[in-house]
């Protein structure tokens, strides 16, 4: 496995080498998967205390209660984050991808210090497997040129990847100036995955407008370079069974009694939003819904509180600076216009929230609104669902979602429309409970059987299928 992220970070807390579980769905998704397989997981060491933890091969038994599996870390200055990451991964291939109407910004000395990083996990990675039969799988946009420098490197060695984020048309593509290079990277993938069928095509109609190939609609491949790969659409998850009996813990039920006492939520219908805040989650158009939802039906005033919960991220980049001043403006205008006697419509929580606490939100949400503008799946739809054991709750849930796709019994809204969006609020705060747990049961059936390990599954057995067809000489007439 390989990564930016890595799924345990090391801090020294009061002089003590500690570690701790990083936000995010990719690693958050992926870590019980290599618990059950085992292997190496190579990513970037960006905790303060990881140095001391690791050996002098940079490398780590986790995880560090009940070691699993090894933790490989590849060690960037400052510079090289600050091009790589905050840079072209960012400012660049994030809104790219993303419909949100961001401009991204193409920087020549960002995108070769991209390519240098890229360079740098790659000599890891083959150092790791020095020389043995081995699967590569890549994760998501920070390593589009790795899988082509290790095949260059190692032809016998099987490579796969998984993009985590929307693939756009090949119209919005087109403007990256280092398009063919991206390209040719991630064709260096014996099967290269999408969320959805959507971000499948789009890449193969990318990949047919802009390099010489041979792109086969039907059977979703292509062959480039003598070479054959596949794309394939696979709706990652969350482990439902894991989430499931988390939910019912003594402790969660502790710290919804905690929480409800602290934020004054006794007697209070409460909506829920959990996102990194971040401009493609739609975060200010889910406060003006709930003003909006707030002017249209003001016998809720006093009696429906939002809690937004979430981690403030890439504050470097100017879009998620101004992102975090529009929020501020929106919560003080908001709050400021129907606040009274103690009681607030939005609780904003912009810190990095123990899952204990995210929990028992979830648990305590009457609705839980999911209004990304665009977005690869998103996983907190399903972690709100998997965490219903009592089958109640209303999901809310934008239609540009990977999750829209399987949880149509959820209460899908358009984020830009924000008289439809108040209106669904309000539906899901006025639906009966017969209703509400029918929607949750069929929802939960459906994260229940399409949990993380059939995603991996069916990932591996299609990269492994993809290897072997990859691996034959491809025709050409």
């Amino acid at each position: 496995m390989v990564s930016n992220r890595q799924p345990y970070i090391h801090e020294f807390v009061e002089g003590e080498l500690r570690y701790v579980v990083p936000s995010g769905g990719v690693t958050t998704a992926l870590d019980p998967i290599m618990q059950e397989c085992g292997g190496t997981w190579v990513a970037y060491g960006g905790g303060k205390g990881d140095w001391y933890a690791v050996d002098d091969k940079n490398r780590i038994m986790v995880p560090p209660d009940d070691p699993a599996y090894t933790l490989r870390l590849v060690w960037l200055t400052e510079a090289e984050e600050q091009g790589y990451y905050d840079g072209f991964s960012n400012t660049a291939l994030w809104p790219l991808c993303h419909n949100a109407y961001t401009e991204p910004v193409f920087n020549l000395d960002d995108w070769e210090t991209y390519k240098s990083v890229n360079q740098e996990f790659a000599r890891h990675v083959l150092d790791e497997i020095g020389g043995q039969p081995a699967a590569v799988f890549t994760q998501d946009y920070h390593l589009a040129m790795l899988p082509r420098l290790i095949r260059e490197a190692d032809p016998d060695i099987i490579t796969g990847q998984f993009w985590h984020i929307p693939w756009p048309n090949p119209e919005i593509f087109r403007i990256c100036p280092w398009q063919d290079e991206l390209l040719d990277g991630l064709l260096g993938n014996d099967m290269l995955g999408f969320h959805i069928g959507d971000h499948c095509n789009n890449f193969l109609d990318t990949v047919s407008r802009t390099l010489t190939s041979r792109v086969d609609h039907e059977y979703s491949r292509i062959s480039y370079k003598d070479e054959l790969t596949v794309v394939r659409p696979f709706p990652i998850s969350v482990d439902f069974e894991q989430i499931n009996q988390d939910a019912e813990g003594q402790y969660v039920d502790e710290e919804m009694d905690r929480l409800t006492d602290e934020l004054n939520l006794g007697g209070k219908l409460i909506g829920l939003g959990i996102d990194r805040i971040d401009y493609t989650k739609g975060i200010p158009h889910r406060f003006r819904a709930m003003g909006r939802f707030l002017e249209k039906y003001p016998e809720y005033i006093g009696k429906v509180v939002l809690v937004q919960a979430g981690v403030i991220s890439r504050i470097q980049v100017d879009a998620y600076q101004q992102l975090s001043a529009q929020i501020e403006e929106l919560l003080e205008e908001i709050n400021g216009k129907f606040g009274r006697d103690g009681w607030l419509p939005i609780i904003y929580m912009p810190t990095d929230l123990p899952d204990v606490t995210l929990m028992a939100l979830r648990r305590m949400a009457r609705f839980c609104v999911v209004s990304s503008l665009h977005d690869g799946m998103n996983l907190v739809a399903k972690e709100y669902v998997a965490s219903r054991f009592d089958e109640d709750g209303v999901l809310i849930l934008s239609p540009f979602t990977g999750a829209a796709q399987e949880l149509t019994d959820a209460l899908i809204v358009n984020p830009y429309a924000i008289e439809q969006f108040a209106d669904a609020i309000h539906q899901a705060v006025e639906m009966p409970y017969e209703e509400r747990r029918f929607r949750m049961v069929q929802m939960r059936e459906i994260v229940r059987e399409n949990n993380i390990y059939k995603w991996a599954a069916l990932m591996v057995e299609d990269l492994m299928q993809g290897a072997r067809r990859s691996r034959r000489p491809v025709r050409t007439r």
